[in-house]
């Protein structure tokens, strides 16, 4: 049997309630245990004044790849080959689609993947570049149903979206369906929050700050709410500046709360929703062709529509493992942030026994970051800033048991502040 100990790291496992330094020994592509006796001919791997975590799991990703034209990014390089060993991709695979899912990304990726299956008809298509193709005519709540049951294993729920360029144009009725596909499916929906299309030059009068209360009346417990940080209109934060008075309502009855981060993040919202007193369940990095750079397909459009505007651009660059430290930045202890990106995260997707934990006998999914001091200033993409002592970078996965280093070409590297 092939051994492998991670020596010296700080072991953060919420699931089992460790937090220590210790030595996690590998052995046959599982966790063995923490400082258990192991032989001479042991692989080992210096870990000291690293973080040994469970495999990390994002919870928003889009890896639909040239299936979903420029939107898409490699499985691997946001997975493996970023220190994350699980991806849930979000939308991109549909009811027509999820077999080609199956076949050219899950199957063939080395990470894990998971998706949270459109509610549209299109799934991801260009991210959503054409709104009509996600009008209420365009969804099927049978089709999709029958595509969710038959392939249980791989599809953890259904996506869709609450924002207020589609409430102008059809009303309610999308959440509606998309909400139906949830209850006949028995899967959480993630609901995407803050304006994703642009206003159309006619359409309903919304109130933005309207969208929060109608989409809550839809939802069930255990449903995602996403984007809390989001900087754009229809979110959690209202146009009076406040945090919107019935997330509270929200939250005591099971709905769960995604970061989602992506262009939408905003460290000034982060701000308003933390200090209200609400702390998300977990920590997607949304990373997609529109804000991450990588050389777009062929035939692809050229720009987004709404690029140099606000709703998909992004100049700042993130990965998951950036999200944690952006949230150490906001205030919030690495003993909260941990769970988002494992324990819970492996909750959102329902397969807590399986993932997010290194119990005795767990698949070896581990990650392994390291964990500089010093003085970083963060950015988003409205020009705010965080000051941070503590940044997190990823510097190697296993993946049942075996490595894969984090060297990724699009993940971020920030330069210490002078």
């Amino acid at each position: 049997m092939v051994t492998t100990v991670l020596l010296g790291g700080h072991i953060m496992d919420p699931a089992n309630g460790v937090d220590r330094v210790g030595d996690l020994v590998i052995r046959d592509g599982r966790v063995a245990g923490i400082d258990v006796p192991y032989g001479a001919d042991t692989a080992t791997v210096d870990c000291r004044g690293d973080l040994v975590l469970p495999g990390l799991i994002d919870t928003h990703a889009h890896v639909y790849r040239y299936v979903t034209g420029r939107f898409g990014l490699d499985a691997d390089t946001c997975g493996i080959k970023s220190g994350v060993t699980t991806l849930i991709d979000q939308g991109g695979a549909s009811c027509i689609t999820i077999p080609g899912f199956r076949h050219y990304v899950a199957e063939p990726a080395t990470s894990r993947v998971l998706s949270f299956i459109s509610a549209y008809l299109v799934g991801g298509l260009e991210g959503h570049y054409y709104p009509e193709l996600y009008r209420p005519s365009c969804l099927d709540v049978d089709a999709t149903v029958k595509a969710a049951l038959a392939n249980k294993d791989l599809v953890r729920g259904v996506k869709a979206h609450a924002e207020l360029g589609g409430f102008q144009r059809w009303g309610m009725d999308v959440m509606r369906i998309a909400a139906q596909i949830g209850r006949e499916a028995d899967l959480p929906v993630y609901i995407h929050f803050g304006q994703l299309w642009p206003s159309p030059d006619s359409g309903l009068d919304i109130d933005p700050d309207s969208i929060f209360r109608d989409v809550l009346e839809l939802t069930k417990p255990g449903d995602v709410l996403a984007h809390p940080f989001s900087r754009h209109p229809g979110g959690f934060v209202g146009t009076d500046g406040k945090v919107h008075p019935l997330l509270g309502e929200a939250v005591a009855r099971g709905m769960k709360i995604d970061v989602g981060h992506g262009s939408h993040f905003s460290f000034d919202m982060a701000r308003r929703v933390l200090e209200a007193g609400f702390l998300p369940d977990t920590l997607g990095a949304d990373m997609h062709g529109y804000n991450t750079k990588v050389p777009h397909p062929p035939a692809t459009p050229d720009i987004h529509p709404d690029e140099g505007d606000h709703l998909f651009t992004s100049a700042i660059r993130f990965s998951l493992v950036s999200t944690m430290t952006s949230m150490l930045a906001l205030g919030v202890p690495l003993e909260q942030v941990v769970p988002m990106v494992t324990s819970e995260a492996a909750k959102l997707a329902g397969m807590e026994g399986e993932i997010g934990h290194l119990g005795v006998g767990a698949v070896a999914d581990v990650s392994v970051l390291s964990d500089e001091r010093g003085k970083w200033t963060l950015r988003d993409n409205e020009g705010n800033q965080a000051v941070t002592s503590r940044m997190l970078n990823p510097r190697f996965c296993l993946r049942e048991g075996v490595r894969h280093d984090a060297d990724a070409p699009i993940l971020p590297v920030l330069k210490a502040a002078a």
